[in-house]
């Protein structure tokens, strides 16, 4: 742009003063380009590039593993017209890039805690809604990868909060969160996650605090700090993810609900509870107070 370099040189106050006519003649452009940009600076697709900037820095902090597509692909569902092409030439301007896209041999390094780690590999919890751990799994199916948060209690073992979706995004996991609060109504839970981006993100953060829940994440390449939360997608996988192969995804999310409902927590005995389901479990430790209360 050098339209403001005319401006400045014809000037009042410039201490050469340039006709604005010559300015044009001599920088190649004509006086009429010149003052049809004077009286719009700036246009409307720069309007539109910089709202388009700022909404991408939005959706991006809330999941840093987005890259220009799925940035996209959001714009577009809030009814934003916009190509790939663009939103790729905002976010190399901005340097806004996905989390994975930077990394280099090997899986890279998880992004630094936004807890402390709350728990320290105590998975026992004298009573339900004390301690929760969550976690995302995938499977593929013939239309795509399917990915499942889950929350698994620690006291009686049962999944408080689930989602399911197309993408592994923070909306996945704090879908799964507010699923749980809503179900469960928790009050200074702690909830232990391990350090993905979807557990890092604005929104996720935001909803545990509004909820009063306090955050918990385990250290850097240590799977044992979310042991118990493992120990439930190895039964899934081994009883419903391998069992077959799923040509669309409707088919395994149904398949994974039905089993969590009405085999995981009605009918899977465990050892740790002495034998009895999850439901089980809660049934008894909810009505035991009040049985001794009333004798």
């Amino acid at each position: 742009m050098i339209y403001p370099l005319v401006r400045d040189l014809a000037a009042p106050t410039a201490r050469v003063r340039v006709p604005v006519t010559v300015a044009c003649r001599v920088l190649g452009f004509s006086t009429q380009a010149f003052y049809k940009w004077l009286a719009a600076p700036i246009s409307a697709r720069d309007y539109h590039d910089a709202y388009l900037t700022n909404a991408a820095l939005d959706l991006h902090a809330d999941d840093p593993e987005f890259g220009y597509r799925f940035l996209a692909d959001e714009l577009r569902q809030q009814g934003e017209q916009v190509s790939d092409n663009r939103i790729w030439r905002l976010c190399s301007q901005q340097r806004i890039f996905s989390a994975h896209s930077r990394k280099r041999g090997g899986k890279g390094t998880p992004g630094p805690p936004v807890h402390d780690d709350l728990l320290e590999r105590d998975f026992t919890a004298s009573r339900p809604d004390t301690k929760w751990l969550t976690d995302i799994t995938e499977h593929p199916t013939g239309e795509g990868k399917l990915y499942l948060c889950a929350i698994k209690d620690c006291a009686s073992n049962r999944i408080v909060g689930y989602s399911l979706g197309e993408r592994m995004t923070s909306h996945l996991a704090v879908a799964a969160l507010r699923n749980a609060i809503a179900l469960r109504s928790p009050t200074d839970t702690i909830m232990h996650s391990d350090r993905g981006s979807q557990f890092r993100s604005r929104k996720y953060v935001l909803t545990l605090s509004s909820a009063g829940l306090r955050g918990s994440m385990g250290r850097v390449g240590a799977a044992g700090d979310n042991a118990a939360m493992e120990s439930f997608f190895a039964l899934l996988q081994k009883n419903v993810l391998n069992r077959r192969t799923w040509a669309t995804r409707e088919q395994l999310r149904l398949a994974i609900v039905t089993w969590i409902e009405r085999t995981y927590h009605r009918r899977r005995r465990h050892e740790r509870l002495g034998r009895l389901t999850p439901i089980e479990f809660e049934t008894i430790y909810t009505t035991t107070p009040q049985t001794a209360t009333a004798a």
